[in-house]
C-alpha cells in the first residue's frame, strides 16, 4: 500500500472512508433487523455494505502502522492504534450478523411454516446480536476516531481565553 495518495498520507483517506462505512453499515444492520419494510428493499446490500466497511478497517490498521512509523511517537497515537487494533473483531461481528440476517431472510421466504427459521426466538436472538454488534462496532469507532483525532490535534488548535462567549 502506498504511504502517500496526492501528497496525503494513506491512512487520512482510508480512515474517512472507514468511519463513514462502517457507521452506514451499522445502521443498516439495524435497519435490516428492526424494520420489515427497510430489510425488504435492502435485501443483500446489507451483507455486501457490512463485508466493505469489513475490508476497510484491516487497510486502515495497516496504513495507521504506517503512518506511526513516521511520526513522532506519543502517548495519544500509541492509545489510539490500540484501540484501533480493537476494531476489527467488532467489524467481523457486524458482519457476521449482516450475512445471517441476510440468509434468515432468504430462509424465512421459501421455508414452510413449521421450519426453525420462523420460529419465535430466532427474532429474539438475530434482534440482541444486532444490538451487540451494532453498539460495540459504533462505541468502538467513536473511541478509536476520537483517539486518533486527539493523537492528530492536541496543542495544534488553541481556544483563545479572552473570548468569554457571554457578550461582554
Amino acid at each position: 500500500m502506498p504511504e502517500t495518495v496526492f501528497g496525503l498520507p494513506t491512512h487520512a483517506i482510508v480512515v474517512h472512508a472507514t468511519v463513514v462505512l462502517l457507521p452506514l453499515a451499522a445502521l443498516v444492520v439495524l435497519l435490516h433487523a428492526f424494520w420489515p419494510a427497510a430489510r425488504h428493499r435492502l435485501g443483500v446490500v446489507t451483507p455486501l455494505l457490512a463485508g466493505v466497511a469489513l475490508v476497510l478497517v484491516p487497510l486502515a490498521t495497516q496504513s495507521g502502522e504506517t503512518l506511526e512509523h513516521s511520526v513522532r511517537e506519543s502517548a495519544l497515537v500509541e492509545r489510539h492504534a490500540e484501540l484501533a487494533d480493537g476494531m476489527l473483531p467488532w467489524a467481523i461481528g457486524l458482519f457476521v450478523v449482516a450475512v445471517a440476517l441476510w440468509l434468515l431472510d432468504r430462509r424465512r421466504a421459501g421455508a414452510p411454516a413449521d421450519d426453525v427459521s420462523r420460529a419465535r426466538w430466532v427474532p429474539i436472538v438475530a434482534g440482541v446480536l444486532t444490538v451487540v454488534a451494532v453498539g460495540g462496532t459504533v462505541q468502538q469507532i467513536v473511541r478509536v476516531g476520537h483517539a486518533g483525532a486527539e493523537a492528530t490535534w492536541n496543542g495544534v488548535v488553541t481556544s483563545s481565553s479572552t473570548s468569554s462567549g457571554d457578550g461582554d
